[in-house]
């Protein structure tokens, strides 16, 4: 590594250095605010786009419908690298930041299932699509424009300001759907509330579109140009020569992936576990992590920061340890601090279904098309949507599967029987009688029993792994490239890895906690994947600080 080209530019931060940061950061929350806006209102959506399948394959559909964003990611990646590379990172910014408004503007627009039925789904489905293609080409793109304009000793902590904007984004877009919530019926927010974040993002592209457009273009763009050494087939450049592979391949399989699960477990995830599991209202939760993430948002530049000077991979490998350490722990403190009396029931009075393994099936309905009219299937299901801890043991003695709560049996029933509609309001009556009778909430978490204070406390610990490996792993990312193809070969592997281990994780949770009953248990996919990149970091990743990235 060399440091000429790159040392003569360490120097006080200049206003013009300034209006770099800001206006490819401002540019990057809007894109942010609209990416996020499908997560923090999946059951509006899912009502709208999916009313015609069951309310939880409803829901899934609307997860994978966030999922699908990302799968275009890494291709998005490709289009708009090989542009960046070729024509310049301003002009790609104009780009995606278009594609991005319009396509989020649409789905403001699109008519709802009950209207034109299977297109609903379809069309949300495809400007989500649009929405991932267009994030794929910006992220890399706005930290690529930061790091080429940055002095050696100060790369991550400027690339750390451009990575912010994605807490940043969904505080934006939080700050838009709450007072909404707050000013309009939950039925009125319901039918077509949602649909004004969505709509108002037109105003933004606008914003957007004029701070892109007093951007100059990247002096390491503008020198290759000069001299006639930018590339002429970047991807052929990236993805032929198997120096640049290995690098692709380090990235995207050794380095990212955790940095990817922890930030998405920091801050999705952790909303739908005080929502959908613990059952704390809406708005407490949505305040909760607002605070979390205020409070935590300077950590990015903190973290960034320090690995200029002690090196990117100490400081991620330690984020990356943490988490595998920590995020189980953390949620079960959440627990008991957000809904104390389930935690205490769940102690005290384990739930048990007794049925034959023959009569259970996997309670993951991808299409929404399966039907579960097993016994087996019927308490379990049942059990899921109330968001409690089960076990299942095995019982072949008894003609239908049972659910045990202390010492009371209820007998389930087969959704097929000719008695069944009289057969659910027996079980249901029966369940909420022994979960009450052994002191099962049954409804929203007590507000008196809820200590935000603990809880934000919590969620700090948990957003700051995601705040201490983010700046770190993308800067020494984008140090691994040379000049001339950097916009394509760091944008595939960072989008890669966001897309398939980040994207999926709120449904590869959300499967995995049907799966097997337990709340906890979703949390093992991002955990053994930090446990995994730990060890792949240290074996395959090299130290990136003090990289010069002028070279071509």
């Amino acid at each position: 590594m060399t440091y000429i080209q790159a040392m003569p530019r360490v120097a006080a931060m200049t206003d013009k250095d300034r209006r770099v940061i800001v206006a490819a950061s401002l540019g990057t929350i809007f894109e942010f605010y609209d990416f996020f806006l499908i997560g923090l209102l999946a059951t509006e959506i899912a009502k709208a786009f999916f009313s015609g399948v069951n309310p939880t394959a409803g829901f899934i559909f609307t997860l994978l419908g966030f999922a699908a964003g990302f799968m275009l990611r890494p291709f998005g990646a490709i289009v708009f690298g090989r542009l960046g590379d070729l024509v310049g990172r301003k002009y790609t910014f104009l780009v995606t930041i278009v594609l991005m408004g319009l396509s989020t503007f649409v789905i403001g627009l699109l008519p709802a299932y009950a209207t034109v039925g299977v297109a609903a789904p379809i069309g949300f489905i495809a400007m989500r699509m649009l929405q991932g293609l267009a994030l794929g080409g910006e992220f890399g793109g706005a930290m690529i424009y930061v790091a080429e304009h940055a002095p050696l000793e100060k790369r991550a902590a400027w690339t750390a300001w451009v990575i912010l904007t994605a807490a940043l984004g969904f505080l934006l877009a939080v700050a838009v759907i709450i007072p909404l919530r707050l000013a309009i019926s939950p039925d009125a927010f319901s039918l077509w509330g949602w649909r004004l974040p969505f709509l108002i993002s037109i105003a933004l592209l606008g914003i957007s579109l004029w701070i892109r457009l007093r951007l100059d273009e990247s002096p390491e763009f503008k020198r290759m140009k000069a001299e006639g050494r930018a590339s002429k087939a970047p991807l052929s450049e990236a993805f032929t020569q198997w120096r640049n592979v290995k690098l692709i391949l380090v990235g995207a399989l050794c380095i990212l992936p955790a940095q990817a699960v922890i930030w998405y477990t920091g801050q999705f995830y952790s909303l739908f576990f005080l929502t959908k599991v613990l059952r704390v209202e809406n708005l407490t939760a949505n305040y909760m992590l607002i605070a979390a993430t205020i409070i935590t948002v300077p950590l990015y530049v903190v973290f960034g920061s320090l690995s200029d000077k002690i090196g990117r991979r100490r400081v991620y490998v330690t984020g990356y340890l943490l988490a595998a350490l920590l995020t189980i722990p953390i949620f079960k403190g959440i627990t008991h601090f957000a809904n104390p009396a389930l935690e205490r029931a769940q102690a005290a009075t384990p739930i048990t279904i007794l049925a034959d393994p023959n009569d259970c099936s996997v309670q993951f309905n991808l299409l929404g098309t399966s039907k579960f009219t097993s016994s087996c299937d019927v308490v379990t299901d049942a059990l899921a949507k109330l968001g409690l801890n089960y076990s299942t043991e095995t019982s072949t003695g008894a003609p239908v599967a049972q659910v045990k709560i202390g010492e009371r049996l209820i007998k389930g029933y087969p959704a097929t029987a000719p008695d069944a509609t009289s057969e659910k309001v027996r079980f249901e009556a029966e369940l909420k009688a022994a979960l009450s009778d052994n002191k099962y909430p049954l409804g929203a978490a007590a507000y008196d029993d809820i200590n935000a204070p603990v809880i934000i406390f919590l969620l700090c610990v948990l957003l700051s792994f995601g705040t201490m490996t983010f700046a770190p792993s993308t800067t020494s990312l984008l140090e691994m490239f040379p000049s001339r193809i950097r916009y394509t070969a760091m944008s595939f592997p960072y989008h890669l890895s966001a897309a398939w281990f980040g994207g999926f994780l709120p449904a590869t949770a959300f499967a995995i906690v049907a799966a097997t009953g337990n709340i906890y248990s979703g949390l093992y996919y991002p955990v053994c994947i930090s446990a995994a990149c730990m060890v792949l970091s240290l074996l395959f990743a090299r130290e990136t600080r003090g990289t010069d990235i002028s070279r071509d």
